[in-house]
């Protein structure tokens, strides 16, 4: 910026959103002397967003229609605050031309685009036909009612919002319907608009993007291209600039800077944006299409910042509070590679999880919310510690980025990363991305939207520790609450945990984790350690929180926290997490075989079967919404539905019986004589299945 001040019209920003993003542009609005104002739905009253702002403001309610998607209650909460500015973050009303009108109606700055661009890209179909016309490549819209067996497969997408969310691939004309209506169904929910449109599908696109930053003066910045190839459900997953296709195809970058200036200038562009492109794969020709047009800051916003040195919330401030950009961009430099860290279970249709996260923290982090100034990594976190994972919206945890001067640097210093962090609480995808980052097709460059489905999802997202390591993570469990219980005794507390005058048995411990069952048989005695868990191994020290073996007279340290009844056991070996299988079951654990139980927290929205129907392995019997989702539940055996214990609207917590299903093949139910029922008719409590 000629003048980079910002100027003194504004001098408080409400964020209209939460999470990560409101404490990215929080950050910056530190830095700038600027005062922050948070809102928040009832369910984030104690998220770090909220803690972190000067002033917060409180939206009644939990979903994000009574919220975070209420305009009116926006601007309200920003004139109350005393705001004169208002940030949109990415995702709810980011790209609402009714709501950016609102905020310059109550004569707040809004710092994004005019309404009227909103409102030009915020339907893709009509964002289509206006890069159409100013010479940008497209691919062309299909009408879903059009849709012929000639043009499959296509993407079914919803015209408003982004994130994966209303978008579905549909191979036969059978399907379409469904798929048409549940896309429509997710787009309203998550955006307010139910419309959307088909494309032809491109099997191994690779998904190319350039940022861009306009001001109100005619000047137009292109800040470099990125790549966010690697996606799951139409969402970006791991995202790098620059492009490693672009890189290796001559003329593409200045082709793809070209067709984003026009964008831009065809409709007036002000602020922070990005033009999104897909290019046909695995070969690179040089040609791509037009995607769409986000009006706001996106979600890997940092991997520009990282290698260009700009801060992008602070360029959008000053954009729009009049000021003026250089007549050139800053030149980028290195490498830099986010990943999206999420709370869900890949191998399993990347399930959602909650619960409380007990422990975040990225060791190797040396700076958060601000652009790398040398080799290092970067933290944009939404969560602490303690910090409880809801269902009511996305699941993304933080973003953690690497910048260094070539991309396998890059690359290799993010997986290490990733696989130091502490991350205790429900499941994350953080095994998935350390095993991208060093996948050799990744390291290779050699990435597509169909990554996961080319280099099979299951073995990508295995358990990083192997099954030798988790059974030497379960021996140090054993060893820290071992120490634990000599902590507590009220007696001997110097003596070995199960010490005994003469020689004795081997205490036993059994844990369950990703992997299996551990059964643990040890000794401590005055030789020490004795187990025939792990061999070749010796016992240098412990306390409830440390353990220290030498195993294969190799010296290892690992650090240990319990939660309950669940251990973490974090080393370089890879990260452990235990479950302590108790000595007797409990009976109230223990339910009818052919159970349905929640697979996560959410609401039902739709019911596939009533009871007395029959129904066939792997069926849809329930819709589940959670965190912005649609979550389908099947039955887990042929056979007919006896009890279903939900209805349409119930909220459900993660565990509870949904149905039951009795197998064509049980046996006739037991006697209601408690000495003649079978055990053998029953199983441990664990989720159904969903898909």
């Amino acid at each position: 910026m000629t003048d980079s001040a910002t100027p003194a019209a504004v001098t408080t920003v409400l964020v209209a959103n939460r999470g990560e993003i409101a404490r990215r542009v929080f950050a910056t609005c530190r830095r700038a002397g600027l005062g922050t104002v948070a809102v928040y739905s009832d369910p984030d009253e104690h998220s770090p967003h909220v803690h972190e702002a000067d002033v917060a403001v409180r939206l009644p309610g939990a979903s994000p229609s009574d919220t975070y998607l209420r305009g009116d209650r926006i601007v309200a909460a920003a004139l109350a605050a005393g705001a004169d500015a208002v940030h949109p973050g990415y995702g709810f009303l980011s790209e609402n031309a009714e709501f950016a009108a609102q905020v310059i109606e109550a004569g707040l700055c809004w710092i994004g685009p005019t309404p009227e661009t909103i409102a030009r890209m915020g339907s893709k179909i009509e964002a289509k036909k206006i890069m159409a016309a100013a010479g940008v490549p497209v691919l062309l819209e299909l009408e879903p009612d059009a849709v012929t067996a000639a043009d499959l497969p296509v993407l079914v997408k919803a015209s408003s919002g982004g994130g994966g969310r209303g978008m579905r691939v549909v191979r036969t004309l059978d399907e379409l319907p469904a798929q048409l209506a549940a896309a429509s169904r997710e787009a309203g929910a998550a955006f307010g608009d139910p419309t959307v449109f088909c494309e032809r599908y491109l099997e191994h696109g690779r998904h190319i993007e350039v940022q861009i930053l306009a001001d109100r003066h005619g000047t137009v910045w292109t800040l470099g291209e990125r790549e966010c190839s690697v996606q799951r459900r139409h969402q970006k997953v791991v995202e790098e600039s620059p492009s490693p296709l672009v890189e290796a195809t001559e003329g593409m970058r200045a082709a793809l800077f070209d067709a984003a200036r026009r964008a831009a200038t065809a409709i007036g562009y002000e602020g922070a944006g990005t033009v999104e492109f897909l290019a046909p794969g695995p070969a690179g020709t040089g040609e791509f299409y037009f995607l769409e047009m986000n009006t706001r800051l996106q979600v890997e916003h940092p991997v520009t910042e990282c290698t260009t040195g700009v801060d992008l919330v602070e360029l959008q401030i000053d954009v729009a509070s009049g000021g003026v950009l250089e007549p050139e961009p800053p030149l980028p430099s290195g490498h830099s590679i986010e990943v999206r860290l999420y709370a869900e279970d890949p191998a399993h249709d990347w399930q959602p999880q909650s619960g409380v996260l007990h422990r975040f923290a990225v060791p190797a982090a040396t700076g958060e919310f601000a652009p790398l100034r040398a080799p290092g990594i970067r933290v944009d976190a939404g969560v602490v510690d303690g910090t409880e994972i809801g269902v009511h919206y996305d699941p993304m945890l933080a973003k953690v980025i690497s910048w260094a001067p070539t991309r396998p640097v890059a690359a290799r210093m993010l997986a290490r990363a990733v696989a130091d962090a502490r991350l205790h609480g429900p499941m994350t995808n953080r095994d998935l991305l350390v095993r991208v980052l060093r996948h050799p097709a990744f390291l290779a460059g050699d990435t597509d939207t169909a990554f996961f489905d080319t280099h099979d999802l299951e073995v990508l997202a295995a358990p990083l520790a192997d099954s030798t390591s988790e059974r030497i993570g379960a021996l140090v469990a054993a060893l820290a609450d071992a120490a634990a219980n000599r902590e507590s005794a009220s007696v001997a507390q110097t003596l070995p945990s199960g010490w005994r005058n003469l020689p004795s048995s081997f205490q036993v411990k059994t844990y369950t984790s990703a992997r299996g069952e551990h059964e643990i048989r040890y000794r401590l005695g005055r030789d020490g350690l004795v187990t025939d868990a792990v061999e070749h191994v010796r016992l240098l020290d412990h306390d409830p929180h440390r353990v220290i073996l030498e195993l294969d007279g190799l010296r290892r340290e690992f650090a240990v926290a319990r939660y309950g009844d669940v251990v973490h056991v974090d080393s370089s070996l890879g990260p452990v997490c235990l479950q302590t299988v108790p000595r007797f079951t409990d009976p109230a654990a223990v339910l009818p075989t052919g159970s349905l139980l929640a697979p996560m927290p959410g609401s039902v929205i739709r019911l596939g079967a009533a009871v007395g129907d029959t129904v066939t392995a792997g069926q849809p019997v329930l819709w589940l919404e959670a965190m912005k989702m649609e979550h389908t539940v099947t039955a887990p055996v042929t056979g007919t539905l006896t009890v279903l214990d939900v209805a349409v609207g119930t909220q459900v917590t993660v565990g509870s019986v949904l149905a039951v299903v009795t197998s064509d093949d049980a046996p006739a139910p037991p006697s209601t004589d408690s000495s003649t029922s079978e055990a053998s008719s029953e199983h441990p409590r664990t989720p159904g299945a969903i898909s």
